[in-house]
């Protein structure tokens, strides 16, 4: 009897996926749980595990076929309970006493080839032969009748090798999340009347303020104290005061959330993606580090779940992290503003009509116009900044 291997169940908005990885050959001994597929949606990677112990049979999809939702792509034929007698067995290439233990991908590969095991050595725990042990030998067995024609032939095919050095290219198809990404890029660009407005932050009250509590709150709340909390709370103090930008646009309708959830860009391995963090205005500096710092290593794992990506109203990214000392960031719809974090680098600025030096950061708002006005957007990105010049405002809610 055979295990069905199919697609999980695809979230409500997705209509296909893409086999990304197989992680077991046709063959392969599998464990109960343990992962044989890697399935990318245009939002998460869903992890296909085995049902129960086993041998993976043939494989229906290969990896970049494009599935549905409860397709059916392996199977999987269970291991024997202990001491049951199975009707396979008499058809097995090698049975013999000097195989046993052995895997059943292993014994196929000896019988294939006629090889005596005699001749192998195993790497294996307890120096057992596994598959890869027999690869080896039987590639060590082709190599050795063709060796001296090849060395003999090895001058002549070197010559026009060495034309194409540095001229070389590689195409590789756009991954399901990149494609995602291309076309919200693309949508915002095309539906919104995008406007970007500039300020500038003196980060030294922050700078000072870590400095001062950072090693008592890491004490206290087991996490360090980042930039990212003062931004959010930032920001949500300043949603609170111009309420547009925390709406969204529904066809001829202007909905205004009477929450704040706000997404945060991280980027991972498969690109930018945006985990929601959610009803941030009940949260805490600590609650809001800890929860950034999950969602930040689900995302590099590919462990985010379509819940957490979807919703926010509205984003922070961050380049500064990357060395970014300006950019115009893009709105993620259908949301209508983001906020563009910047690269913190000392600079002369006038104080008090004196020169200092102080760590200076260029924060940008872009927005959309049809919803925003130069008041509304100009009187957020002046709320953020006065916020974060002077923490204390965050307390005293003022």
């Amino acid at each position: 009897m055979t295990i069905e291997i199919k697609v999980p169940d695809l979230p409500e908005s997705v209509a296909d996926a893409t086999i990304a990885t197989w992680h077991k050959k046709p063959g392969d001994l599998v464990a109960r749980d343990e992962v044989l597929v890697d399935i990318e949606t245009d939002k998460v990677v869903l992890e296909v595990p085995a049902p129960q112990a086993g041998v993976l049979g043939d494989i229906l999809e290969a990896e970049g076929a494009t599935v549905l939702s409860r397709q059916l792509i392996a199977m999987l034929k269970p291991a024997p309970v202990a001491g049951e007698e199975t009707a396979e067995k008499p058809v097995e290439v090698v049975a013999d006493d000097a195989v046993e233990g052995l895997s059943p991908s292993v014994r196929r590969l000896i019988g294939e080839h006629d090889i005596d095991v005699a001749k192998l050595s195993g790497t294996g725990k307890g120096g057992r032969i596994t598959k890869e042990d027999v690869e080896a030998f039987i590639k060590n067995l082709g190599k050795a009748p063709v060796a001296a024609p090849v060395a003999a032939a090895a001058p002549v095919a070197a010559a026009p090798v060495a034309t194409l050095v540095g001229r070389s290219e590689k195409r590789v198809p756009m991954t399901r999340l990149r494609k995602r990404i291309a076309e919200r890029l693309l949508e915002a660009k095309n539906t919104t009347a995008m406007l970007t407005t500039f300020n500038e932050i003196n980060m030294a009250p922050i700078m000072k303020l870590r400095k001062q509590y950072g090693e008592i709150f890491e004490k206290k709340h087991g996490i360090k104290l980042g930039f990212m909390s003062f931004y959010v709370k930032a920001v949500v103090e300043s949603l609170k005061r111009y309420p547009e930008v925390n709406a969204g646009l529904d066809g001829d309708d202007i909905v205004y959330h009477n929450y704040f959830d706000v997404s945060i860009a991280v980027s991972t391995p498969r690109g930018l993606v945006t985990p929601v963090l959610r009803d941030c205005d009940s949260m805490s500096l600590a609650d809001i580090e800890k929860a950034i710092k999950d969602l930040a290593g689900k995302g590099r794992d590919g462990k985010l779940t379509v819940d957490e990506l979807t919703g926010g109203n509205f984003t922070i990214t961050n380049g500064g992290v990357f060395g970014s000392l300006m950019s115009t960031p893009i709105i993620n719809p259908p949301q209508s503003a983001i906020l563009g974090m910047h690269k913190i680098q000392d600079r002369p600025m006038a104080v008090d009509g004196k020169v200092e030096i102080l760590p200076m950061m260029y924060l940008a708002l872009s927005y959309d116009h049809r919803l925003i006005d130069g008041r509304e957007s100009v009187g957020f990105l002046v709320s953020v900044k006065e916020l974060l010049e002077d923490p204390t405002r965050l307390l005293l809610d003022v």
